[in-house]
């Protein structure tokens, strides 16, 4: 068996993202520096251009809102400490939640010690963030919220849209993380009433190294990196046509298999979760509707989720217990810890992402070896009171001492 289910961390490069490269890795493709004014420079010139109508129609965004970066990270890293470099001194309180991506939380905590007053909110037991939270929180001085649409561990889906509506009438900017959304959900700007959106091509098919900010018209941003002022100055650098071309051409395809993708993925998801049946002292993590078709997150109670991990891949089944960026981590995600579960429930759960190219087939023998190791591993342990409780029991959750 050799099932992948971890395509939250990254997915394989489609073969039509391939050859889209390959023409621009050529001699007689379009290899040359989108910079230069003669002829080897040009073709270069124009995939860029392509490439940038093609993401900016995409998502709702004139082509001069569309900056390509090297990464979804560097993305966020540009709209955030973008935004704070560039805005009045007397705008420095910044707002984000406690189930961020890294690239924000890390972000935040620097702009911190640089005069930066961060407010982190606190989301429910399903990792979404109340609206009115936000609305008691924005300030004169704040400048900016940064949200994660899509969680990239639980795949819950935030109501960024109206969010967004609350910070356009505060005048707060509001940066999307939606790195685990783009190609799999249909966002827009204007969709999620935000002012910028990061995204990562290797998210859904295409290369990695190579990510975009897109913003709306308008947006001041002071550049990380400095240089040759490719990029509208936003970021400085011979621009890698080979790999913007295959972020542009993974998101076509993404986008003109959207409705097809969602439906299969959300009937595996259904499979997947008949584990429930199986066996008992299991939770879902995260929101039952309001979620990503492709993510499942569950806690296996009195089974460690690193052993179960590393016997699922000596199986041939690749998963992994949170961001892949946490990776050999012995702590808690801190999003499930956001979300309230007890430090047994967070250590037991394992991140179920699946993929187009997965099959009911696959998640069926998934199903059946998840029954049979946790049963294995369990017995390590051995308590008497399994098969005494389900979710809803205190040993998932925190209480109040």
């Amino acid at each position: 068996m050799d099932v992948y289910l971890d395509h939250n961390a990254t997915t394989p490069v489609r073969p039509e993202v391939l050859e889209a490269m390959e023409e621009c890795l050529r001699a007689d493709g379009a290899w040359g520096n989108a910079s230069s004014l003669h002829a080897v420079g040009r073709p270069a010139r124009q995939r860029l251009g392509e490439a940038r109508r093609l993401v900016a129609e995409a998502l709702g965004a004139e082509p001069a809102g569309v900056t390509f970066t090297g990464s979804g990270s560097e993305a966020i890293n540009l709209a955030i400490k973008g935004a704070f470099f560039a805005a009045s001194p007397a705008r420095r309180h910044l707002i984000t939640t406690r189930i961020e991506h890294s690239a924000v939380t890390k972000t935040c905590a620097w702009l911190a010690t640089q005069g930066a007053e961060v407010t982190h909110l606190p989301v429910d037991s399903t990792g979404r963030l109340d609206p009115q939270q936000v609305a008691e929180t924005l300030r004169d001085d704040t400048l900016l919220l940064s949200l994660v649409h899509a969680n990239n561990e639980v795949g819950t889906l935030q109501p960024t849209a109206e969010i967004g509506a609350l910070c356009r009438e505060r005048g707060v900017l509001l940066h999307v993380d939606a790195v685990q959304a783009v190609g799999k959900l249909p966002v827009t700007l204007e969709s999620l009433q935000c002012d910028m959106l990061s995204l990562s091509a290797h998210k859904f098919y295409g290369p990695k190294g190579v990510g975009a900010l897109v913003s709306r018209a308008g947006i001041e941003l002071t550049p990380l990196i400095h240089g040759g002022g490719q990029e509208r100055g936003l970021r400085s650098g011979t621009e890698a046509v080979a790999q913007v071309a295959g972020l542009a051409k993974a998101l076509e395809l993404a986008l003109a298999e959207m409705p097809e993708t969602a439906a299969h993925l959300w009937k595996l998801r259904t499979r997947l979760l008949s584990v429930r049946e199986r066996l008992e002292a299991i939770k879902l993590n995260g929101h039952p509707e309001h979620t990503l078709p492709h993510t499942v997150n569950l806690s296996f109670m009195y089974c460690d989720g690193m052993a179960l991990g590393l016997n699922l891949n000596l199986r041939g089944i690749r998963v992994s217990q949170g961001s892949a960026c946490a990776a050999g981590q012995v702590e808690p995600s801190h999003v499930l810890m956001a979300m309230g579960l007890s430090e047994k429930a967070a250590h037991g759960a394992i991140r179920f992402s699946l993929g187009k190219d997965n099959t009911e087939e696959q998640v069926d023998a998934v199903v059946e070896e998840l029954v049979t190791t946790v049963k294995k591993l369990r017995l390590l342990t051995a308590p008497e009171d399994i098969g005494k409780c389900d979710e809803n029991c205190p040993c998932f959750v925190l209480t109040e001492a």
